[in-house]
């Protein structure tokens, strides 16, 4: 017979699996009489599980929403959160998360106190449909990382860069961020004295190194912000800086979903933004969210090949007749 708090998270896990049980059937499932099913019930509700019960031959147990959270220790916006997260995890990267982060949304709304329920009622039916040419992620691979984030623990992998080179790192990984729908880890490497990103769907033979570090201090801003810095002064191939006539914040909060380019003010009504990326599809992409803005633009440094590019790209539109 199972210990006495490994069966009551056992009994959690049934009645959040699904609507209703009947003593009899949760007695069958943990081994135990439905005597002993009573008082695990009552120790559920003392730790504040809101579980109900009918009496009846249609009686049993149910798991509703109470007053207050299960001791999740969650607060209403942390909850709000968690469950946005659940929504969108099947899009983020994640390898076969999409059923998983489905089933523990409709666990989390099953008893989330009612005035929160208008919030969420639509994500209970919210399928996750993985995003088109998005690499996924090794979800053990993520959970390790964060782990060793949090507990300031040095970590080893295999890493493959842009250049398809492999090599071992051995790093003191500090914060993992996410844009354009990809994982990012931020890291400091003590054999190359320098912070470094790595893209974590190139990660791989994740090892916690069983060593406890003391947290290094960024050279400048927040992780975010060191990650815009690093994209757009990184040496990637195609690179290109527009004055934009449009206020730096009105054009961040239009590019920064797709991209971390570096957008810096020019006055009170104009900005220079900066982009520079690997291949030239994002780089038209990233220029074309700028025509979109409908602003007054111009290409004040590019390489020949970049500016031949977009140029190109500005002729084909030119001549481009509707039907």
């Amino acid at each position: 017979m199972s210990t006495m708090p490994g069966r009551l998270f056992r009994l959690l896990s049934l009645l959040q699996s699904r609507r209703e049980w009947s003593g009899h059937e949760l007695a069958e499932r943990l081994g135990v009489t439905e005597r002993t099913v009573r008082r695990d019930v009552e120790r559920l509700r003392a730790l504040d599980y809101p579980v109900t019960g009918t009496t009846g031959a249609a009686g049993g147990y149910r798991l509703g929403s109470g007053t207050t959270l299960p001791p999740l220790l969650l607060d209403d916006d942390e909850a709000i959160a968690v469950a946005l997260g659940l929504v969108s995890a099947g899009t983020g990267g994640l390898a076969g998360i999409a059923d998983s982060s489905m089933s523990a949304l409709a666990k989390l709304t099953q008893v989330l106190p009612a005035r929160l329920r208008p919030q969420l009622a639509a994500m209970g039916s919210a399928e996750a449909i993985p995003r088109s040419g998005i690499p996924q992620v090794d979800p053990d691979a993520l959970a390790t990382l964060a782990r060793c984030c949090r507990n300031h623990e040095v970590v080893a992998f295999d890493y493959v860069n842009r250049q398809d080179v492999s090599s071992r790192r051995r790093v003191e990984p500090h914060q993992l961020l996410t844009v354009s729908w990809h994982w990012y880890l931020l890291a400091f490497d003590p054999a190359r004295e320098d912070w470094r990103f790595f893209r974590v769907d190139r990660i791989a033979d994740v090892s916690p190194a069983l060593h406890r570090f003391v947290p290094r201090t960024l050279p400048a801003g927040d992780a975010a912000s060191y990650l815009v810095e690093s994209f757009t002064s990184a040496p990637y191939r195609h690179r290109v800086r527009l004055t934009v006539q449009l206020p730096a914040d009105e054009v961040s909060a239009s590019i920064h979903w797709f991209n971390p380019g570096r957008v810096a003010p020019a006055g009170d009504s104009a900005c220079v933004v900066e982009f520079a990326v690997e291949t030239p599809s994002l780089l038209l992409q990233l220029v074309a969210g700028i025509v979109a803005l409908g602003a007054d633009f111009t290409v004040d440094e590019a390489s020949a090949e970049t500016a031949a590019l977009i140029a190109d790209v500005g002729r084909r539109l030119q001549s481009f007749t509707p039907r």
